[in-house]
């Protein structure tokens, strides 16, 4: 594990967001990475297909709330 220097502003953010997403502030920043590295390395797919695509490589099924 090491350290990664981010702005106050930036983990305010992160602070802010991971009480809401009830995750731990390091758990909240590793999620937004994952998630910004995928989307780096994928720039076609939207965010909703990048969750879902790690939510199936992990065999959870995913709930649709409204039907499109």
């Amino acid at each position: 594990m090491g350290i990664v220097k981010i702005s106050d502003a930036l983990h305010e953010e992160v602070r802010k967001t991971s009480a809401v997403m009830e995750r731990s502030i390091n758990s909240q920043a590793e999620f937004w990475m994952k998630v910004g590295r995928l989307a780096e390395q994928n720039p076609k797919l939207s965010y909703e297909q990048i969750i879902d695509l790690e939510m199936r490589s992990q065999n959870v099924s995913s709930v649709r709330l409204v039907s499109e």
